[in-house]
């Protein structure tokens, strides 16, 4: 097992990786604070770590929240389900809550554990590659709306993540891809290196190496962790996490919720987000093209919807929460491992980025 810390005085935690760690009662044990537990859950993940978890938990009093499976359901109306579970049980303000799944969950629990009777404790456990790497670290948590991924939530920090690798073992291979999307920003933003290990090993990585899962997942939480310890709420250089994202949501909004999977639209949005860096003169054409390859690698879309138009993507952008003043703030790259956070750009150059035609260049791309 490999622990990392997310320092952030007394508001730190663990970061506990390992495989096996969904039956380790004594890394539970240290961040429950009283007898109750909740765990929320999904349909999908239930039926393959719930029981496993209760019998881990037999010396507490443990109430199962089963929520439908995907994206679509991360709303108000599922939120009131862990809620009406929580009451329906009698949890109080000892009570902890834990995250059993990917990032729906554990944004969804995380929020229900901010509002609980004002704020109880919760854990993180997520069960994919996404979540591990990614959205069970750092404390944001939240819901969407019909107008704009993730805009209603709560910057609310877990008592501890433990990332069980043996829970890969179940994940499809799509959500696999979707998990390395973000695996592969670490290395755009912050660790240029870790492009060359992820050309390196990303077959090992999609056949779910132990090993090779185990050194991404702690390198990408490893710069996670950094980033959060030095700018918890995004007043800053947090934001460079969400290279890809503003094009991404946009997707995912357009799309419906679910239709592409997050770490998919990220992709997509990210290699956007390569072309507009590379119009602007900041990266050459041969780093763009290192950066799209290693996602076709990873066996995701390299490629925004075809039938999402400039004005489409701009009207979902508008309502994006690095959007200050009106001023829309993309993340983009300077050189492969710097990203920064900027509104200083030629706005022809964001419309020539969202009109490209990107089926000509990935096939230029894939003759070379």
């Amino acid at each position: 097992m490999q622990t990392l810390h997310v320092d952030l005085a007394e508001r730190s935690y663990p970061i506990h990786i390992g495989a096996g760690l969904l039956s380790r009662a004594d890394l539970l044990a240290p961040h429950i604070v009283g007898r109750q537990v909740a765990i929320v859950t999904n349909e999908t993940i239930a039926p393959l770590y719930l029981q496993a978890l209760q019998d881990t938990l037999a010396d507490y009093r443990v109430t199962p929240i089963v929520l439908p499976d995907g994206e679509a359901f991360k709303n108000w109306e599922t939120l009131q389900t862990i809620f009406d579970g929580l009451l329906g049980a009698r949890h109080d303000r000892r009570t902890t809550v834990l995250a059993l799944g990917g990032g729906v969950i554990g944004d969804m629990a995380g929020f229900a554990a901010a509002c609980y009777q004002r704020g109880v404790n919760f854990i993180q456990l997520p069960t994919t590659l996404l979540s591990q790497v990614d959205s069970s670290v750092g404390g944001k948590t939240g819901i969407n709306h019909p107008l704009g991924k993730n805009m209603v939530g709560a910057f609310y920090q877990p008592q501890a993540v433990l990332i069980d690798t043996r829970s890969l073992d179940t994940l499809p291979p799509r959500e696999l891809s979707a998990g390395l999307a973000e695996v592969i920003k670490y290395g755009l933003i912050c660790d240029a290196p870790f492009l060359g290990w992820l050309e390196k090993n990303m077959a090992a990585l999609r056949g779910l190496d132990q090993a090779a899962l185990t050194e991404a997942i702690e390198r990408s939480c490893a710069a996670k962790a950094r980033v959060v310890g030095a700018d918890e709420k995004e007043t800053g250089v947090r934001a460079t996490l969400n290279l890809g994202h503003t094009f991404g949501h946009a997707i995912e909004t357009q799309m419906g919720y679910g239709v592409w999977l997050h770490g998919e639209a990220v992709a997509a949005g990210t290699v956007m987000a390569l072309e507009m860096s590379h119009r602007l003169g900041w990266i050459n054409a041969d780093e763009r093209d290192r950066g799209i390859r290693l996602f076709q690698a990873a066996g995701l879309p390299v490629v925004p919807p075809q039938e999402m138009t400039p004005a489409q993507f701009m009207e979902h952008m508008a309502v994006d929460k690095k959007v200050l003043d009106g001023q829309l703030r993309l993340v983009l790259l300077r050189s492969l491992g710097e990203a920064v956070v900027t509104s200083d750009y030629p706005a022809e150059i964001l419309s020539a980025t969202l009109a490209a035609d990107y089926p000509a260049l990935v096939a230029r791309l894939n003759n070379q």
